[in-house]
């Protein structure tokens, strides 16, 4: 294992750099839940938390959602919406929502979403990356949104590690 940024073979320099860093972030997210069970994965610390298994499947649905947004310039049509709406949104409709998935339901839901994020990743080059979109009403660019995918999933990764050291012995 080494870790650098770097250029990666199928993808263009820049795309390569940030799928090296998403690679880490993910590698460091798989390890923060390895070996959790359900009722680990559903437990709340506090009535407004949000568990490990919800932050998780919010962590896919932030992908899909700019994967939908970067690759198909499009919003999430009313069948993805009610897929991921607990997901995305969190909160009360989260905790009602997402439970009771056993680990392999979460992690087979974040590789899924991410073999299509490489995937399309592969079809495009570094002018695509830096092309300029509108992100929460401001300019951005591909880049950034890519950037802030894997952003949210590290400020998501620590609010599991803490919730891990809540769980009940």
């Amino acid at each position: 294992m080494e870790f650098k940024v770097k250029e990666i073979e199928n993808y263009s320099p820049q795309i390569g750099h940030l799928v090296s860093m998403m690679n880490y972030v993910r590698l460091t997210t798989l390890q923060a839940v390895k070996g959790l069970t359900t009722e680990q994965l559903d437990f709340l610390p506090t009535e407004n938390s949000n568990s490990i298994g919800a932050l998780l499947l919010h962590m896919a649905a932030v992908e899909f959602g700019f994967q939908l947004e970067t690759f198909d310039e499009r919003k999430p049509n009313k069948q993805e919406g009610m897929e991921w709406g607990a997901a995305y949104e969190l909160g009360d409709q989260g905790r009602n929502e997402i439970n009771g998935n056993p680990l392999e339901y979460y992690l087979n839901k974040l590789e899924t979403v991410r073999n299509r994020t490489l995937s399309e990743f592969q079809k495009r080059d570094d002018d695509w990356l830096y092309s300029s979109c509108t992100w929460e009403g401001f300019q951005a660019n591909n880049y950034f949104i890519w950037f802030h995918t894997f952003e949210d999933e590290i400020n998501h990764r620590g609010q599991i590690r803490i919730q891990r050291k809540l769980l009940p012995k």
